[in-house]
């Protein structure tokens, strides 16, 4: 389980640099555009990784509307996520929308699962929120002299969490069905990769306007889409959904960082508490004790 705790983490890290990464590619690349990019092309990576096992968990009648569910959360997830961070920050959209992950995925185990939160779920979820809710709350310049829009980049990032959160959920439910961890990274990315793809032609012209831009798309990619989420995968196999979103939530920790330290976002008091409820949080969940299994 130690090992599965590791796997999220790594994952929960590359996920923290998407923020940063796509601010280089700079202010007229349309943030739409960065997140299909990112999860159409990698969606497509992963289901030939999958490859067989992609194409039998497509096959598999008793997972199919699962697969159409976590593929609509595919969809909406990246281009509101992408565009909470460009209209509200990197930090302040990172945290709300990876806080609500785990919350989400935890209300469809209790509601569809029967299975309700063990006590150190929620004292370790108790301090997480916790620390979003001081995050969330704080005073964000976004750096660079780049306008924003909070409210509009807060509401982004609840569709962008409540959509992360279903994914999550659907991938726990195949891998309790017994599918392999790129079966459902392929199958479910690459179910979501075709609509995606559709938007990046619309709107992804200027990501094709230098060598700098393409290499970036490249690494968001290979990083935080199709390395992470095979290691986000391979820890369903011993973790329910709800506790590898909230061990996930090491993202906006790392987002936050970067965002403060390459970007330039200015970040209060609170911001500094909010990162450490956080981290507290992570500890806990970094036991055998802390991080629940699958039942």
């Amino acid at each position: 389980m130690q090992r599965s705790v590791m796997w999220v983490v790594l994952a929960g890290a590359l996920w923290g640099t998407t923020g940063t990464a796509a601010f280089f590619l700079g202010p007229d690349v349309s943030p739409v555009a960065i997140g299909a990019a990112t999860m159409g092309l990698g969606g497509i990576v992963l289901a030939a990784i999958g490859g067989a096992s992609t194409l039998a968990l497509w096959r598999d009648r008793r997972s199919r509307s699962w697969v159409i569910a976590g593929a609509l959360g595919v969809v909406v997830y990246p281009v509101t996520f992408y565009s909470a961070m460009s209209t509200a920050g990197i930090a302040l959209g990172n945290v709300i929308a990876l806080g609500l992950g785990p919350l989400t995925a935890a209300i469809l185990e209790w509601r569809i699962d029967a299975r309700s939160p063990s006590r150190v779920w929620w004292v370790a979820s108790g301090a997480a929120v916790g620390g979003i809710v001081l995050l969330g709350a704080s005073t964000v310049e976004l750096g660079d002299g780049r306008p924003g829009n909070t409210a509009l980049g807060v509401g982004l990032a609840v569709i962008a969490g409540v959509s992360y959160g279903l994914y999550t959920y659907v991938f726990g439910k195949l891998a309790d069905a017994g599918h392999s961890p790129k079966a459902i990274a392929g199958g479910v990315f690459g179910a979501g990769a075709p609509l995606l793809l559709v938007v990046l032609l619309m709107t992804g012209a200027p990501l094709l306007a230098s060598a700098e831009r393409v290499g970036i798309i490249a690494y968001l990619v290979a990083g935080p889409m199709v390395i992470a989420y095979l290691a986000f995968t391979t820890a369903l196999r011993n973790l329910r959904a709800s506790t590898v979103a909230t061990i996930a939530l090491v993202e906006p920790v790392v987002a936050t960082g970067l965002a403060v330290a390459v970007v330039g976002e200015v970040l209060g008091v609170r911001a500094v508490s909010g990162i450490a409820l956080v981290l507290v949080s992570l500890v806990v969940f970094s036991t055998a004790r802390g991080a629940q299994g699958r039942a």
